[in-house]
């Protein structure tokens, strides 16, 4: 079921998945074009994590999964400057009102924002997917895009909210670095398509 949007869920699961949702929450947001990874090196992943204690598993499936999306697989739509430029005209659609939009970085197969939350987390989230899908959809065949199906997005997403102000720090330095870490640049700075060395315009 779709929250309202300003019903805030607190603790629950979706798809297997842990969420935390209230408001004015720092929320560090990760997600992923619907290929970005083949199911192939998902269950790969899985088995791997079978190896090791319970206790664990969630920390290395999310390193695991950051690591293997910075490979660039998938048909990595993003990189293409028209889709990436409509994605940040949906984050910054709503800035200021439904969220305070901190750090952004669009990669060319997964996004990832900091925001504080005034607002549905999942609605947000929706929001972003659904402004950025329906153009890409549109202009697939003439852009090359490289999207099967009609399908833009991975259901679902990653949150994990901000606990302190070394957290927030570390957030934000992981989002900002990730071209570099990517191998797509050798400063921050240099990535057109993150908030890194930018100031953020309210619209």
């Amino acid at each position: 079921m779709t929250p309202a949007p300003n019903q805030h869920l607190g603790w629950y699961q979706a798809r297997k998945l842990p969420h935390y949702d209230a408001p004015h929450v720092l929320q560090f947001i990760t997600f992923r074009l619907a290929d970005a990874l083949p199911i192939t090196k998902l269950r790969q992943i899985e088995a791997e994590l079978r190896m090791l204690p319970a206790a664990e598993q969630e920390i290395q499936r999310r390193r695991k999964v950051e690591y293997w999306l910075d490979q660039g697989l998938g048909c990595c739509a993003l990189a293409r400057p028209e889709l990436a430029r409509v994605f940040r005209q949906g984050l910054l659609l709503h800035h200021g009102r439904r969220y305070r939009l901190m750090a952004w970085c669009i990669m060319p197969n997964h996004v990832h924002v900091l925001i504080e939350c005034r607002y549905s987390l999942a609605r947000i989230v929706q929001s972003w997917k659904s402004y950025s899908a329906r153009w890409a959809v549109e202009h697939n065949e003439r852009l090359g895009l490289g999207l099967q199906g009609g399908r833009v997005w991975m259901r679902g997403y990653w949150d994990r909210y901000i606990r302190d102000e070394r957290h927030l720090t570390a957030a934000v330095h992981y989002i900002h670095s990730n071209p570099v870490t990517a191998g797509l640049v050798k400063r921050a700075e240099d990535w057109q398509w993150s908030s890194a060395g930018r100031e953020l315009d309210l619209l």
